[in-house]
């Protein structure tokens, strides 16, 4: 993650802008009297909700590990032929 001076921030706004959107990197602005603040893409935010929201949800998660445990053992259900038609139709 890059770090920027608020001052820089202010002289470059429109190129870190389109720089933190187009490139998904979140950019740090840093300030010498007052918090400093990140600058991400509304779609990169949203993702990292999403994120936040998934490993918060404890039963989300517990339903997670037992398809990751059938994967790994093979025991899960296997679609049909048809079935797998349907879903790579998609």
């Amino acid at each position: 993650m890059n770090s920027i001076s608020v001052n820089q921030f202010r002289d470059n706004l429109k190129n870190l802008v389109d720089q933190a959107v187009d490139q998904h990197l979140p950019l740090k602005v840093t300030r010498r009297s007052g918090a400093d603040f990140m600058v991400i893409g509304a779609q990169d935010w949203e993702r990292e909700q999403e994120t936040l929201y998934v490993l918060q949800n404890t039963r989300l998660m517990q339903q997670i590990d037992a398809a990751l445990k059938t994967h790994a053992q093979a025991t899960g259900y296997t679609p049909t032929a048809e079935e797998m038609h349907e879903i790579a139709g998609l």
